[in-house]
């Protein structure tokens, strides 16, 4: 699954959202600061962790490529 998101720059937190892969920004949070996420292969437990094109957000054992179309 590609996520395409709306934003150049979009937090690791927003994206899970967006993504429908957690249901409430507190759900997020606490996958993210429990280790439960990585980027580009990296746990990563800053929610506010900017992603930018190119990037692969795994999350329960999916990885999901962040795509930003070129006209926002």
């Amino acid at each position: 699954m590609v996520v395409k998101v709306t934003e150049q720059n979009i937090k690791l937190d927003k994206f899970l959202k967006l993504s429908g892969l957690v249901e409430s920004g507190g759900q997020a949070k606490a996958f993210i600061q429990s280790g439960y996420v990585m980027v580009n292969g990296q746990i990563e437990t800053r929610r506010g962790r900017k992603l930018i094109e190119g990037d692969r957000v795994t999350f329960n054992g999916e990885t999901f490529p962040v795509t930003i179309p070129d006209k926002i």
